[in-house]
């Protein structure tokens, strides 16, 4: 038996172009990281693999784990656990010296 909130679930069509776009992002980190090697983008190479990262992320936990599907709350929970371990990575990073912050 269906619920009503189920029943905007992606089409195996849907799902098949979630993938092409999640390969075109992979395709795209591993370029980056050829283009990287060869011109040195330093910290820019870095925060943008990150950010392509928490895109595939969000895309795979959205689609794949039908988490843009269901109650509002359940994502704000996931969202703010999402925030906080980014926020306790960044922490760590800062106090192992892989981030250095420098203050005027």
């Amino acid at each position: 038996m269906s619920s009503p909130e189920h029943i905007h679930h992606p089409t195996p069509a849907q799902y098949w172009k979630i993938a092409v776009a999640l390969a075109v992002l992979t395709a795209v980190e591993v370029a980056i990281y050829y283009i990287h090697r060869d011109f040195d983008l330093g910290n820019f190479n870095t925060v943008l693999l990150i950010v392509l990262a928490a895109l595939k992320f969000v895309i795979v936990i959205g689609w794949y784990m039908h988490l843009r599907f269901e109650r509002p709350m359940l994502s704000r929970f996931f969202t703010a656990g999402f925030i906080l371990a980014c926020a306790l990575y960044a922490i760590i990073l800062t106090a192992l010296g892989a981030i250095a912050i420098r203050g005027g």
